[in-house]
């Protein structure tokens, strides 16, 4: 592979390197510069594989930080009582706009990704390796390249998924893979149960592509050398991606329960009106508190928060907490799959409520509307994206609450909406109303409830919301039904 379709993310250490090993030298890892950085891969067993696994206490790095021993456990127990040799998934599918650790990984280290799937392939008999990334993304044709360069223990393939939000949820991966549209089952299914949550319904054992590179790390290193930094609760290292004004995002390997003050100082930045820690599922750390936040599971979990996908945004003071918090929670609201109440009425609620209150013109019931909304959406949603989203927004309300206040007291704090917080260029539709053709009919409102809502004389309200994919059916009909032609959809990208 000569260049890259798209720039890699750049990758730093503090401490040594493992997962960021050699790309100091290189800015991408073929299989003759893999094999020299990295010892010899060994060939543990099934046995020797979980006992592994379950001594540097594995967590899977994508977010939840379910055990890796104890779902390959259950893989294969599956795996014995049906007959069905199991599925290796590599999580790829990087949909969250603040990280960027995957795309590193697979664009710049695919091999150390692959030899941890083909450690657990080969340990426990897959039938297939499936590499889940994003179209468009560099794993799209790095990882084909590396699959190209190695051998195998079974069959491997690539899947290429949207670049959306949920579709890095497991279940949505799964059902991309099996040729669904991938976004998250209304069911819950576990893959390692096989049936309709696993790939061609065989047992699958997914986890994100950091968890395989890990795995092979400590492959090599075995358990005592593995956990020679870290915690004694979580050894190893950690991935995050630290996000900086003005330039792209960097990929920072850090010994686990390395403080976040020293890792904000080593990308030139502080702390600034607050720290979100765990993307747009996490939460948002006071300033004062941010800088001797261990970033650990444990650590972070004791000061309220979470580590998730290690992705970090340190906000500067200069751009509006609130309006940057609303840009976020419309664009969330526009991610989910519109497959429950929560995701369907709740998120759009409480991001139209914000977008008022970031604007200055919200009334009080406003902010209590919104908190009862996110309140209502947590532990309710088909999966976890109405409790992450209602995460992000709540505590961004509890540390920016002065700000709240001058939004509540008057035009709101003055500053500007920088876009501190990486999104997506804006892509999709919107619709709009022309005003002076509307005569309050209503009808739209009956096509299209989830988008547009009737004001207390009947006519439309604005929406800062864009339509969602799941909107659109509703959207065109209200276009097209709109007895005064008022009503448009208006594409953009």
């Amino acid at each position: 592979m000569k260049d890259a379709p798209l720039e890699l993310p750049e990758a730093h250490w503090l401490g040594s390197a493992r997962l960021t090993a050699g790309l100091d030298r290189y800015q991408r890892l073929d299989l003759a510069a893999h094999t020299r950085v990295h010892p010899p891969l060994p060939r543990p067993d099934r046995d020797a594989l979980l006992a592994l696994a379950a001594a540097v206490e594995l967590p899977g790095r994508g977010g939840a930080g379910f055990p890796f021993a104890r779902k390959a456990r259950a893989t294969l127990a599956t795996a014995e009582r049906t007959g069905a040799p199991p599925v290796i998934v590599v999580n790829g599918a990087e949909g969250e706009p603040a990280s960027a650790k995957d795309k590193m990984l697979l664009g710049r280290a695919p091999h150390l990704v692959l030899d941890g799937a083909c450690l657990a392939a080969a340990a426990f008999g897959a039938e297939e390796i499936v590499i889940g990334v994003v179209a468009g993304s560099p794993g799209e044709i790095s990882v084909p390249a590396a699959l190209a360069e190695r051998e195998l223990p079974c069959p491997a393939r690539t899947v290429c998924l949207p670049e959306r939000f949920v579709s890095g949820e497991s279940g949505a991966l799964i059902r991309g893979i099996n040729g669904l549209p991938a976004v998250p089952a209304p069911l819950k299914a576990r893959a390692a149960d096989g049936g309709t949550g696993g790939v061609r319904r065989r047992p699958t054992l997914l986890s994100n592509a950091e968890t395989w590179a890990q795995l092979a790390i400590a492959a090599r290193l075995g358990p005592d050398a593995y956990a020679a930094v870290g915690t004694a609760a979580e050894p190893g290292t950690v991935l995050l991606t630290v996000n900086r004004p003005g330039a792209g995002p960097l990929v920072v390997e850090v010994p686990t329960g390395t403080r976040l003050g020293p890792v904000l100082d080593a990308c030139g930045l502080q702390p600034g009106a607050g720290v979100l820690v765990g993307g747009y599922h996490g939460v948002w750390l006071h300033p004062s508190g941010a800088i001797d936040a261990p970033l650990s599971r444990a650590g972070l979990a004791h000061l309220g928060g979470t580590l998730g996908a290690g992705a970090v945004v340190a906000l500067p003071h200069g751009t509006c907490p609130l309006g940057e918090t609303a840009r976020v929670a419309a664009w969330l609201a526009a991610e989910s799959a519109g497959q429950c109440g929560p995701c369907k009425h709740g998120l759009p609620d409480a991001a139209e409520g914000l977008a008022l209150l970031a604007a200055g013109a919200a009334e009080p019931t406003v902010l209590e509307d919104a908190r009862r909304a996110l309140g209502a959406a947590q532990g309710g949603g088909a999966c976890s994206h109405p409790d992450g989203t209602a995460r992000f927004v709540l505590t961004a309300l509890d540390v920016f609450s002065e700000d709240v206040d001058a939004h509540l007291a008057g035009p709101g704090c003055g500053r500007p909406v920088h876009g501190a917080l990486p999104l997506p260029r804006a892509e999709g539709s919107r619709l709009e109303v022309d005003w002076s053709r509307c005569t309050g009919h209503g009808l739209c409102a009956v096509l299209a409830p989830d988008l547009i809502r009737l004001g207390p004389h009947g006519y439309p309200t604005s929406t800062s919301l864009p339509v969602s994919p799941w909107q659109e059916h509703g959207a065109r009909r209200a276009v097209n039904q709109c007895p005064a032609l008022a009503v448009r959809l208006r594409h953009h990208g």
